[in-house]
Parts: structure tokens; sequence; C-alpha cells
């Protein structure tokens, strides 16, 4: 996968919405400054790879809805990474992930955190 700018990793998905808004916000926001970017669903972030899954998951003001920052992130020219083992050890299959998103693996994570200017972790 192609080096950006900023990389941002998730590791939880639906039942931490509050983390995966921070994420998709800060994600978008750099886009928005012209900074190319990443978002690496690792762990159990991998579930919001599958089309989707971001529908409904709104945490409320100030913040956008998760699926409104995803398309933001897209339009952007963002992009959205899964952990092949993540997704794997999760039960799901690359069939099951939106097409729009990458599959990698630990190499290619460790290559885009090197990389990067900036990062974010969100554990």
């Amino acid at each position: 996968m192609q080096q950006t700018d900023f990389v941002a990793t998730l590791f939880d998905g639906d039942s931490n919405p509050d983390k995966v808004t921070v994420t998709f916000t800060m994600a978008v926001n750099a886009v928005l400054k012209g900074h190319t970017a990443t978002i690496i669903l690792m762990a159990q972030a991998v579930g919001l790879g599958k089309p989707g899954a971001a529908a409904g998951m709104a945490i409320g003001h100030p913040f956008e809805p998760v699926a409104d920052l995803l398309s933001k992130f897209i339009d952007g020219g963002g992009r959205i990474a899964i952990c092949r083992s993540c997704m794997i050890h999760n039960g799901l299959s690359e069939e099951q992930m939106d097409s729009r998103f990458g599959i990698i693996g630990a190499p290619d994570v460790v290559d885009l955190l090197m990389g990067a200017k900036g990062t974010l972790q969100v554990t």
C-alpha cells in the first residue's frame, strides 16, 4: 500500500463508537488540511470494513455520524486498510469487506506507520 502523510490505527469497532468517531474525525481533518491519509482497521475494528457497517453510528453533537465522515474521507482521497490477520481472526473474509478498502499484512502496517509524518493510535 502506498505511503501516506497521516496514519490512524483503530482497534475498536461498533462496540466503542466514541473511538471510531474520533478516529474518523481526525482522519477527515487530515485530508481537509491537504494531507494524504490512511485509516488502518485492526483487531475488532475490522468489522467496520463490511459495507454499511458505519450506518447509524453517531455519538451526537458536535461530531458528525461515522457514515458521513467515511464518505468525506473516501471522497477526499483517504484510504482504508484492513489488517488481513485481524480479519481472518475475527471470522471474516475479503469477500465480505467493502471493495473500496485494501487488505494488508503486518509488514504493510509497519511500513505505513514508519513512513508517515504523523500517526494516531486509537486503542
